[in-house]
């Protein structure tokens, strides 16, 4: 965790070091790289020190991720890292299906893009050989975000990198189902096969039944969690 908040109190220009943006990107990646796990306590006093920021611009921070559903503040208790639920859930690919799909029938498909695709399925596939589920859920998330940014839009890619952040939180509750990501790491390889072969229509068609299935698994999930 150290080494990790070092690298992130110098990154980026200086100019935006200590911004609120800056900040809630960091906080962000963290949550997405599962380093604050869901319910996870964000002390204030602690953050502000650790990454050499002022509380304003802390509380600047907080109101950013609240406001994409990442974080939450508690009443006298303080902010927390949101526990999604099934409504969270329905929420997230109700977004993932509407962006997904349409980077794939539209976005520029251009050979450094594809050698990018397949090399994050490489480093999948690789994770399910050797049985590392959260390598699996890594490039999982790379991938996705990848697909969203063939469009060439920095502001899809920036919805994309909020979505997940939030997808990890509800992957976080997915603890006691290592299994989830081994039929998506098959799934994401031929998806990239389809996109190299120029069939992006089936590829799209594919992704919107691929993401329904997920969400069915991971609502179900959720319901035999909260039982």
């Amino acid at each position: 965790m150290a080494d990790s908040a070092g690298r992130e109190r110098h990154a980026g220009p200086a100019a935006h070091a200590h911004t609120g943006a800056w900040l809630a990107r960091v906080l962000r990646e963290r949550i997405s790289r599962g380093e604050l796990p869901p319910g996870t306590k964000l002390a204030e006093q602690a953050l502000a020190e650790q990454l050499d920021v002022s509380r304003n611009t802390l509380r600047e921070a907080f109101g950013t991720l609240i406001a994409e559903s990442i974080v939450e503040r508690v009443p006298n208790r303080g902010v927390f890292v949101v526990k999604p639920e099934a409504e969270d859930v329905r929420e997230i690919y109700r977004i993932r299906r509407m962006v997904e799909p349409a980077a794939l029938l539209w976005g520029e498909l251009t050979e450094p893009a594809l050698a990018g695709l397949e090399a994050i399925v490489g480093r999948a596939m690789a994770a399910l050989e050797a049985g590392d589920v959260p390598g699996m859920a890594d490039a999982n998330q790379q991938l996705h975000g990848a697909v969203v940014a063939l469009s060439g839009s920095r502001t899809l890619s920036t919805v994309m990198d909020q979505t997940l952040a939030r997808m990890r939180l509800v992957f976080n509750r997915m603890s006691d189902a290592p299994d989830f990501h081994t039929g998506y790491a098959e799934r994401n390889r031929d998806l990239v096969e389809l996109l190299r072969a120029g069939r992006r229509e089936e590829a799209a068609t594919g992704l919107r039944d691929y993401l329904d299935t997920a969400e069915a698994e991971l609502l179900g999930h959720l319901s035999r969690w909260a039982r």
